[in-house]
């Protein structure tokens, strides 16, 4: 039987159980969850096995990758920006990054960047890893890409892409790179263990992943037997040259190894996140009240913030999603603790944000990456949570 090690608050003896429920019964391997408060944290758990090979257990101090869950602070270093005078969210882009202006993007504000509505889902021609992970090579590819639909009128998950279009304006506002600009303006003041850019050092501390397959791969399952509600996405995951293939295949090859050292020391501020939940959870803490003396952004800010932006069928997942400018927004799939939450989730099940209605922050991180849309983990946990709270 797994252990499980941490604190909750009395009241929240519920998110303990259902979080030991989740290796009993839902496949998780190594995992933690914190959640927040008003300030303080209520919930600190984590278990079970950060590296299988080496039978490394679960530690307090374990850091996990998180997929897109790293695009919630990379947003944050946006929005402190932005608080602080230094960026205009509906300039253009071009007015802080003017090689961007080439194939008719002059006029495309940087809210459209951090909303997916800027149509740069993907590359004409894909860049080799060691370019992409290089930074600039990646940076000018995008610049120089042609919208692959009107900017503005659309919006579809920039899987990939938005690490590099986001982080390059917080590098040409700040002069920092946005993993730096994170470290030195938001995790150092909070006390957070993320990483965008992991130092050499912290990489003992790393979870190794476990990745399964879905359960029902639209790629293979034959056509007559997908429901009917899944068929367009299906069809979407089938085609090689749609957008929701492309915009995870930026890179030649597409398939990055994430427990690499190179791709792990890398900024890749849209996917490669590594930290706790704890850090997580702290970071939409302070983003919805003060921690410990610190506040990241202003009541005002983050109510404009996390307006809904763009909504409905997103051209590239080809489900609906919801977004406001950089945070994900609550949708029936992913109902977070209410309407007034804001947050993102990570590929195969991490998942952290905050609702100032009820001053909750949340973080899930987990290193049994399951595709597919029946993970059931994160839910159960934000479920107990809810309970004594709403």
């Amino acid at each position: 039987m797994t252990t499980i090690d941490g604190e909750v608050a009395p009241g929240f003896e519920s998110v303990r159980e259902a979080f030991a429920a989740n290796f009993i019964r839902h496949a998780d391997i190594g995992a933690a969850v914190c959640v927040y408060l008003r300030g303080r944290p209520v919930v600190d758990l984590w278990g079970g096995i950060a590296d299988r090979d080496a039978g490394r257990p679960w530690a307090r101090d374990t850091l996990q990758l998180v997929y897109s869950a790293t695009k919630g602070a990379t947003a944050t270093a946006a929005h402190v920006l932005a608080e602080r005078g230094l960026l205009d969210l509906d300039a253009p882009v071009a007015s802080y990054w003017p090689e961007f202006a080439a194939n008719g993007k002059a006029d495309i504000p940087v809210r459209w960047l951090l909303s997916h509505q800027a149509g740069l889902v993907a590359l004409d021609q894909p860049l080799s890893l060691e370019l992409a992970l290089a930074w600039d090579p990646m940076a000018a590819a995008l610049a120089a890409q042609r919208p692959l639909w009107t900017p503005g009128t659309a919006h579809g998950y920039h899987g990939r892409t938005w690490g590099w279009l986001v982080g390059e304006v917080i590098r040409r506002v700040s002069g920092r790179s946005p993993g730096r600009f994170f470290a030195e303006e938001i995790a150092d003041p909070l006390g957070l263990d993320f990483f965008i850019g992991l130092p050499a050092s912290e990489r003992a501390r790393v979870s190794r992943m476990v990745h399964r397959p879905p359960a029902v791969d639209l790629t293979t399952e034959p056509a007559e037997a997908i429901p009917e509600d899944l068929r367009e996405q299906a069809a979407a995951w089938r085609d090689p040259n749609s957008l929701s293939n492309r915009a995870f295949a930026v890179t030649d090859p597409a398939a990055i190894d994430f427990d690499s050292p190179e791709v792990q020391a890398a900024e890749l501020p849209s996917s490669n996140g590594i930290g706790t939940a704890r850090a997580l959870a702290r970071m939409y803490a302070a983003l919805v009240g003060e921690v410990d003396g610190v506040r990241l952004l202003a009541p005002g800010t983050v109510a404009s913030a996390v307006e809904e932006q763009a909504g409905g069928m997103d051209r590239v997942l080809v489900i609906p999603s919801r977004f406001s400018t950089g945070y994900m927004l609550p949708t029936e799939d992913n109902p977070m603790t209410g309407p007034k939450a804001f947050g993102h989730t990570g590929r195969g099940g991490s998942l952290a944000f905050a609702d100032p209605r009820y001053g909750i922050a949340f973080g899930y991180v987990t290193n049994h990456i399951i595709s597919g849309s029946a993970d059931v983990r994160a839910a159960s946990l934000v479920e107990a949570v809810r309970r004594p709270v709403t």
